[in-house]
């Protein structure tokens, strides 16, 4: 499922994490919804159908990986669903044009809006039954502000050497 023009949060696309600093590595990414959005209604309706399919209706909220940002006090959660998704496996990092981003092009960063394929999944065993979200790649749309005040500087944050300096 493509969800379009979503905010970024918490990303860690360019190099796997793991939780607390054990277990298995991750890229991942959390994404802000906007409620009543048609994402929201996109994915509410795909975790619908799949904890009735998978789990005969019965799945407890705080085992489904759509949640309600109301219930955090992080920048920029209020009016918004959230879903954190992640991939084992290195996932593609675009940009509008769906060429490669990396890193060090500074285009991806909490705060920025993008498209994200992402997949749900249905969790059954051990570890419990969850309705889970994999991570399958994020394509960079357009600036926003950063989460925590924290930015690059830009082009019109140095001198112009085209003018004359003086100090």
């Amino acid at each position: 499922m493509l969800l379009k023009k979503v905010r970024l949060s918490f990303p860690a696309l360019f190099t796997p994490t793991a939780f607390q600093g054990e277990g298995d590595k991750k890229y991942e990414a959390t994404f802000l919804i906007e409620k009543g959005s048609a994402n929201h209604k996109l994915i509410k309706e795909a975790v619908d159908k799949m904890v009735k399919e998978e789990y005969n209706g019965k799945l407890s909220a705080d085992r489904i990986c759509l949640k309600d940002g109301d219930d955090k006090e992080w920048e920029g959660y209020d009016g918004h669903m959230y879903v954190k998704s992640s991939s084992k496996r290195r996932i593609p990092v675009i940009g509008r044009d769906k060429s490669p981003l990396l890193e060090e092009d500074q285009k991806i960063y909490a705060g920025c809006y993008v498209n994200a394929s992402i997949e749900l999944w249905a969790q059954k065993g051990q570890w419990g039954s969850r309705v889970n979200a994999g991570l399958r790649g994020v394509q960079f749309d357009s600036d926003g502000e950063a989460f925590s005040g924290a930015s690059v500087a830009g082009d019109d944050d140095f001198v112009d050497y085209e003018e004359e300096v003086s100090f």
